[in-house]
């Protein structure tokens, strides 16, 4: 059921919570950064939700101007929906949000972790070597795929087919997840079959390294 629930407060954070504030809302949001998806992708990834809920918070956050539907070209001509200009503005909130968020517990098992949520993270952390030439890589998630471009000491992503890629890995986000924190752990993931790669395995390797950083939590003190 769609809402129109206002905390009817005149503060900026209240009126951003009446256009944002409802449950997935932020997480539609998050699934859109990197791009537009098909309903069938959101709900993919947004497998605690119904049908029926993301249907409402799409509503909502088209209503409210944060996203908007469009039809693709041909040959693909599918529907899909992509942040407006003002929806991209909440994306510093977001991945703020997100750098908060390293200090709550995890949820229960099963949890959920999508291909956008960790590609979203090698974006941030990835820092190839400033020296090191362009090059593109070509990801597979949950059977979409991505392009990695590492340029200039920094990581670009968008969706679909690179031009042309260095090297190829298909795998599932958790695992892409456990590499970027530990990219030795590849040669084990090779041979127990949870990745697939081809072309320059230096350069992945290199990607994968760049990607690399120790997340350490700051200590909370206690307040007095």
């Amino acid at each position: 059921m769609s809402t129109n629930r206002s905390y009817g407060d005149d503060c900026g954070i209240a009126r951003a919570l009446d256009v944002v504030g409802e449950r997935w809302a932020l997480l539609v949001v998050r699934e859109l950064l990197l791009g537009p998806q098909r309903f069938s992708d959101l709900r993919r990834a947004l497998a605690g939700a119904s049908s029926n809920l993301v249907t409402d918070r799409l509503r909502e956050l088209e209503a409210h101007g944060v996203v908007r539907r469009r039809t693709l070209a041909p040959p693909a001509g599918s529907r899909v929906y992509e942040l407006t200009g003002w929806g991209h503005e909440l994306e510093p909130a977001v991945l703020a949000l997100g750098t908060w968020g390293v200090r709550a517990p995890f949820p229960a098992a099963p949890a959920t972790l999508t291909a956008t949520s960790v590609l979203i993270y090698l974006r941030a952390v990835a820092r190839p070597g400033a020296e090191e030439p362009a090059a593109e890589y070509r990801l597979e998630l949950d059977n979409r795929v991505w392009t990695v471009r590492a340029e200039g000491g920094r990581v670009h992503l968008r969706p679909g087919e690179p031009e042309d890629a260095a090297a190829s890995l298909r795998t599932d986000p958790r695992t892409l997840n456990a590499l970027i924190e530990d990219p030795a752990a590849l040669d084990v993931a090779l041979a127990e079959g949870g990745v697939v790669v081809s072309g320059d395995m230096a350069a992945l390797r290199r990607l994968l390294r760049a990607g690399q950083r120790a997340v350490v939590a700051p200590t909370v003190r206690d307040q007095d």
